[in-house]
């Protein structure tokens, strides 16, 4: 790239938008993502290329692709945003436990588990934020889209702190009255999975094991399958820490189950020593702990 094209000075918020925009693909994406219209989004790739002298994406109908020049842009500016989140870091390493922690989670844990139990920890340190992202995408801590991470199956390796929290159970749960005419000998109907779920091994499972049985209804939430298993739509795969949350399901037999899975809490090294994150990283391993003596929960 000529020197001729880089006469202007660069901005870290025009690498910063263009970062987002890399991570999200659409301008009104990156906009909702950053809270902001996509006009600002759009003006600061603007900015940015100016200063480049050359588009750094193509414009597609599904949305920003990057082209050749965008991909080396890419790789220095993700050195240079863990850069500027490693200094962020050092800084709010010696304050107290106030501000925001960010976890990333599977939506059923994060729906019907652990916004449940974080009651006692705000209350005690009120001015403590915590954002609960309820998402399938694994979410880079490096890049501080998240600090914390609750995974399931273990890590890669890698450098970053993980420790098993708890050992995820699975069995077949239904209403009373459904269960009741199961054991009866009526034919169960099934809730599971939709088809765009077939990579969830508890998914593949079940269609393994009941191919060609009938499906009432499917969903990309355990939870909503859980809803639907306790209003008698049918049998349904759940976590059993899930469904003994709740007085409505009852478990049935059905021979085999899936095998457990492992869940596992990550961080950086560097972020651990972070007062805040720390104080929610050990509350959440304690919370699992004590559901695991109480036999979750």
């Amino acid at each position: 790239m000529a020197d001729k094209k880089r006469t202007a000075s660069l901005d870290w918020e025009d690498v910063r938008y263009f970062v987002a925009l890399v991570r999200h693909g659409t301008l009104s994406a990156t906009a909702r993502a950053l809270r902001v219209n996509h006009a600002t989004v759009s003006r600061r790739l603007a900015s940015l290329e100016s200063v480049f002298g050359q588009p750094l994406f193509e414009r597609r109908p599904e949305g920003f692709v990057l082209n050749e020049a965008g991909r080396a842009v890419l790789d220095e500016t993700i050195v240079m945003e863990e850069a500027a989140s490693a200094a962020f870091r050092r800084l709010e390493a010696g304050t107290a436990t106030a501000g925001l922690v960010r976890i990333t989670v599977v939506r059923s844990l994060a729906d019907g588990f652990i916004a449940e139990r974080l009651g006692q920890l705000l209350r005690a340190h009120p001015q403590l934020d915590i954002e609960l992202i309820a998402d399938s995408r694994n979410l880079s801590l490096a890049r501080r889209e998240a600090d914390l991470a609750l995974r399931l199956g273990r890590p890669a390796k890698g450098e970053l702190l993980t420790r098993r929290v708890a050992t995820l159970e699975y069995g077949f749960y239904a209403s009373h009255a459904y269960a009741a005419r199961v054991a009866a000998g009526e034919t169960p109907i099934f809730i599971g999975f939709d088809v765009d779920s077939e990579a969830v091994p508890e998914a593949a499972w079940v269609k393994r094991r009941f191919s060609g049985r009938r499906f009432a209804l499917r969903s990309n939430s355990q939870t909503a399958q859980a809803a639907a298993a306790a209003s008698g739509y049918g049998v349904a795969l759940l976590p059993d820490w899930l469904a003994h949350s709740r007085q409505d399901l009852v478990v049935l037999d059905m021979g085999e189950a899936p095998p457990p899975r492992e869940l596992w809490l990550i961080m950086r090294p560097d972020i651990a020593r972070i007062p805040r994150v720390r104080l929610v990283a050990d509350h959440l391993i304690d919370m699992f702990e004590r559901s695991t003596r109480n036999q979750m929960p």
